[in-house]
């Protein structure tokens, strides 16, 4: 695929200035093209990296997804970006996290360019059946403490088109819309909607949580009453049944309910 006709690029001066009252003011990397941001921010985190730094590329040689999948990066056409945070939570709640930025994804995409994503759990967005942004968060924590996270999104920009062997599976801001949505102005509403998200949550966990819920149900066809196989254990299918109150998706099964810990959530065909 080569790189689009039209320039889209970013004003690093312009970003800092609208992002002055979050900690990602200041701490914005751009490379013209790199293996994976995840990678290497989580290396720089372990070095001591401070919270809000924000790696952001062009293209991506080894970029990553959930489940050691890998997420194409052309040059140019997506918005690959990898967030810094340190946040004040305990291992356990850090689905939480990943939860809120995939609302923050869907809060972004709607606020620049008015689509209304769909959200697969826990953080896949998808308009229909096909998946336009991947988000993939890994973190270094102890027992009692998370040290740092790393929340990596990429999302499809200005693909026209894709290679046969994913045009069923994904699509793109622009086959969407047939219009070229700046990526600036993606950035920029999604890290202050991160900003917003993480500040709840690490401000005060408890109350935070049953809004994520509900903005979840609100805005995921697949959180209740969808028919679903689960790559976890030796793989089941079943019918979504809404969250547990941790987060987790819970599905029906021939068997019995059952509690989605990690794995991939596929529809039925």
């Amino acid at each position: 695929m080569n790189s689009p006709l039209h320039q889209d690029p970013f004003d690093l001066q312009t970003l800092n200035e609208s992002l002055a009252d979050t900690p990602f003011a200041q701490n914005l990397h751009f490379y013209p093209t790199i293996h994976s941001t995840n990678t290497l921010l989580m290396q720089r985190a372990d070095a001591g990296a401070p919270e809000g730094t924000v790696y952001c590329a062009d293209e991506q040689t080894a970029g990553r997804g959930r489940g050691a999948h890998a997420w194409a990066s052309p040059p140019g056409f997506g918005l690959y970006v990898s967030i810094l945070l340190r946040p004040r939570i305990a291992p356990a709640d850090v689905l939480w996290l990943s939860l809120a930025a995939g609302l923050a994804v869907r809060e972004a995409v709607a606020q620049v360019t008015s689509l209304e994503a769909d959200l697969r759990w826990p953080n896949d967005l998808l308009f229909g059946p096909k998946k336009f942004c991947g988000i993939l968060t890994e973190l270094h924590a102890e027992v009692t403490r998370v040290r740092h996270l790393v929340i990596g999104i990429g999302i499809n920009v200005h693909q026209e088109q894709f290679p046969d062997e994913l045009s069923h599976q994904a699509t793109s801001l622009y086959i969407q819309t047939g219009k070229h949505w700046p990526r600036q102005e993606i950035l920029l509403a999604l890290l202050k909607a991160i900003h917003r998200e993480a500040t709840a949550l690490t401000t005060n966990l408890p109350e935070a949580t049953p809004s994520i819920l509900a903005r979840l149900e609100q805005s995921s066809t697949w959180i209740k009453g969808k028919r679903v196989h689960v790559d976890e254990a030796e793989g089941y299918t079943g019918t979504t049944g809404g969250l547990d109150p941790r987060g987790f998706l819970l599905v029906q099964t021939a068997d019995g309910l059952r509690t989605v810990l990690s794995g991939g959530v596929r529809a039925l065909e």
